[in-house]
């Protein structure tokens, strides 16, 4: 106890608590917790493995798919070992540097993933109304490409948050009712003004994920228009096998994502704990399900896991 008195008194460390009023649970809920994430983790690593052995699976689909993955994995490990240590071992001082680089890498994750549905979205549309000219269109560089440019517009829109938030000056009171660094549970610690921090931080999310949400809609829109064009019951089977995967990403990632940014400034009549709860899964489901969804669906991929998971 004494150590932890010495690293609350600590005028650069936060304290986070997990998750309020359940701290009795704790252990409990870390069992799911961590089960999620390893299944996460054995998932998106074995699509990386299975990819980047497979010569057959060097296609643009599967390079985005290996994004995806590699975002989840950075999304889910930014956040989850902390909690787990602070549900096992009662370890919550972090510092100001430390909760800094976790919010640059959790929101850097969240925008990527976005960042990669949306290309997954044009590439659908490539391969169901112009399925000719799809080798051509998008190639394995064209697509490495959008996914720098992805990359550079993440960085260049999250980086501000934990720079706007380093020159905030903190109160004496640290304690952040949370499992981790989010951009407005730390913001919430400010003694100034942070009007700056919670409208960029609103503005930003809005803007990007509304454009990105735009794109996607625009894309499916062309290719609804286009099975409606075509007769073929076989053509509109063939169209929902391919789109099926992505919508379901989908569904998992953009509600959840509303509803925890929402929630921080509007959602004052909801328990904390259902709301960290609700974050915290928001976090770990789509990357525990993502591989599983892309691995069923997908019949090259499956076969593909199944030749290395049933190998004697």
């Amino acid at each position: 106890m004494a150590v932890f008195n010495l690293t609350l008194s600590d005028p650069s460390t936060f304290t986070l608590m997990g998750i309020p009023g359940l701290e009795a649970a704790h252990v409990w809920i870390s069992i799911p917790f961590s089960m999620f994430y390893i299944i996460g983790l054995l998932g998106n690593f074995m699509l990386l493995f299975v990819v980047g052995k497979e010569k057959t699976l060097h296609k643009p689909m599967y390079l985005l798919l290996c994004m995806l993955a590699f975002t989840e994995i950075i999304t889910s490990t930014s956040i989850v070992p902390k909690a787990l240590c602070i549900f096992w071992f009662n370890l919550k001082g972090i510092t100001l540097d430390d909760c800094l680089t976790q919010m640059f890498f959790l929101h850097t994750g969240s925008m990527m993933h976005s960042a990669v549905l949306v290309t997954m979205a044009f590439d659908r549309y490539v391969a169901i109304c112009n399925p000719l000219r799809y080798d051509t269109i998008l190639t394995n560089t064209r697509i490495a490409k959008l996914g720098l440019v992805g990359l550079i517009r993440t960085v260049l829109f999250i980086l501000p948050l934990p720079l706007l938030l380093r020159r905030q000056p903190f109160c004496t009171n640290r304690i952040i009712p949370h499992t981790y660094c989010d951009h407005m549970a730390v913001a919430k610690m400010s003694c100034g003004d942070i009007t700056v921090n919670r409208t960029y931080g609103l503005v930003m999310a809005f803007i990007v994920i509304g454009l990105d949400l735009t794109l996607v809609a625009l894309s499916y829109a062309l290719i609804i228009r286009d099975i409606l064009r075509n007769s073929s019951k076989k053509a509109h089977q063939k169209a929902l096998n391919t789109c099926t995967a992505h919508i379901g990403v989908m569904l998992m990632s953009y509600p959840s994502f509303f509803f925890s940014t929402l929630t921080y400034r509007f959602g004052q009549g909801i328990a904390p704990h259902v709301h960290i709860i609700l974050a915290n899964l928001y976090l770990l489901i789509p990357p525990m399900l993502d591989p599983i969804i892309y691995g069923v669906k997908t019949k090259e991929l499956r076969d593909k896991f199944s030749k290395y998971i049933w190998r004697r």
